[in-house]
């Protein structure tokens, strides 16, 4: 695919080429993959400006994210891209692979500062989601402090460098400045610019800053960061659809590839219908969400089978977890939004409760919509993470004064219920661009059903085409 990059990407491509450290401060969605790796081939095989490029991400995009990017566009075909992950063994074999960009996951930075130590080989670094490196505490921070002498370009991509405050920036600018322009250490920086705001007679629970500090850090900072609000991008078509490849691991592969042979192997591609397509696309789809239903005999109190009016065993629905993957992306992908609200549709009721159950462990406002009073807190921002069906989604409400960010956790190949749940945000009184992220898993029939509603032809023929060619593909292999 040729890449014609807008003027705003163009600007960003063009930073990256001239500046030496440079902090990116672009939505999510908006191409900041695309625009590093345009700069990194750039300097690496017109300018040869840098040898070897570590990227660090989030662990479900290292998988998968950067290398599906680079096989994308025409233009970095050159590109040879290595992922970092797995067992220290994949690891070390990874980094002895000839490559021009190494991906390796955040958490895994401490060992490869260890690893390497003063023979740190990479010029180039790239932390993506750069947030994740606010805290001057962390292990992966203090890491890559270490090393910092020996990197002669740093970049660090994240659509909010500040999600809890201006103290958050330090950590970061420090990473890409070395201290210069606010300071070699978080208390003096602290001191200058912000005073105690909630505190107790023996401690300081929070800081706000001082009048003015807030226009006097943006000047500070304000050339060794890109921060593009809607206006730098108004080019931009109203509504940006993203695709989130999920990499199933080794064992989630292995179960996804074996359900799916034996359900497809049970079923004949000349006389499948629309309703057996249906049945056989929602069993592939919850198997790429991560779980699947299946029925089974009820049972008594004494485990013996508990039998109906005709003399036929009861039988009862249950769930079994097949895998994580694609919730853990999920997870990785609210984390970068960073606070930013999100309209998530899932599709069966086991996605509802696994998400749940994952965004228990976090801070957010999570609500599921079910009265006109969750659609009135969505608008008045008291919500975070709204989860919605797109089934009693997609008519009549008018969610978009609540958020611009909407996520497909869950695909259905129902164009026109797809279509209606995405103008839930997208509509009149929107004042942002609109951005659907869509969680596909590499291989999966989440493939198939991102084709057909990218073709806008959704219907009954479209899936059974789609569902046909996949089952020629398994039978064949």
């Amino acid at each position: 695919m040729k890449f014609t990059p807008h003027a705003y990407q163009r600007y960003c491509i063009n930073r990256l080429l001239s500046d030496d450290a440079l902090g990116l401060f672009l939505d999510m969605g908006l191409g900041k993959t695309v625009i590093t790796l345009t700069a990194v081939n750039d300097l690496k095989y017109n300018r040869f400006a840098v040898r070897k490029v570590l990227v660090i991400a989030p662990k479900k995009v290292a998988e998968a994210t950067w290398s599906k990017e680079a096989k994308k566009w025409d233009h970095l075909q050159l590109l040879r891209i290595v992922t970092v992950l797995g067992s220290q063994q994949k690891r070390i074999r990874a980094l002895n692979t000839p490559a021009d960009v190494y991906v390796i996951n955040r958490e895994n930075i401490p060992w490869l500062v260890e690893y390497y130590r003063n023979a740190w080989p990479f010029d180039m670094v790239v932390a993506d989601e750069f947030s994740s490196f606010k805290n001057h505490e962390a292990k992966r921070f203090k890491a890559l402090t270490l090393v910092r002498g020996h990197i002669r370009r740093f970049v660090g991509l994240t659509g909010t460098p500040a999600p809890n405050g201006l103290l958050d920036l330090w950590a970061q600018v420090y990473l890409l400045d070395r201290g210069q322009r606010l300071g070699t250490k978080l208390t003096h920086f602290r001191e200058r610019y912000f005073e105690a705001d909630q505190r107790d007679r023996d401690r300081v629970f929070s800081y706000a800053p001082k009048p003015g500090a807030d226009d006097v850090i943006r000047g500070l900072i304000g050339d060794i960061c890109v921060s593009m609000k809607a206006e730098d991008y108004l080019e931009l078509p109203d509504v940006t659809s993203v695709t989130v490849p999920v990499v199933l691991d080794g064992p989630a592969q292995k179960a996804y590839a074996k359900m799916e042979r034996e359900m497809i192997l049970e079923v004949d591609e000349t006389t499948i219908d629309a309703g057996s397509a249906a049945v056989l696309t929602n069993k592939l789809l919850q198997l790429c969400n991560g779980a699947i239903y299946y029925t089974e005999p009820m049972l008594d109190g004494s485990g013996q089978p508990v039998i109906d009016d005709k003399g036929q065993p009861k039988m009862e629905r249950k769930c079994a977890n097949v895998h994580d993957c694609k919730l853990e992306a999920f997870m990785e992908l609210v984390e970068g939004l960073n606070g930013k609200p999100a309209l998530v549709f899932y599709n069966f009721q086991h996605d509802l409760s696994r998400m749940h159950a994952g965004l228990s462990h976090t801070k957010l406002r999570v609500r599921e919509l079910k009265s006109p009073q969750d659609e009135d807190d969505w608008n008045s921002g008291k919500i975070d993470i709204l989860l919605a069906h797109p089934a009693s989604a997609a008519y009549g409400l008018n969610l978009q004064q609540g958020g611009n960010h909407v996520i497909w956790f869950g695909l259905n190949w129902n164009l026109e219920l797809y279509q209606q749940a995405n103008k839930r945000l997208h509509r009149q009184g929107q004042t942002q661009k609109v951005i659907l992220h869509h969680l596909v898993v590499d291989g999966g029939v989440d493939e198939d059903v991102m084709d057909v509603l990218a073709k806008k032809g959704a219907t009954q023929d479209g899936l059974m085409e789609a569902l046909k060619a996949r089952i020629e593909r398994v039978k064949g292999e």
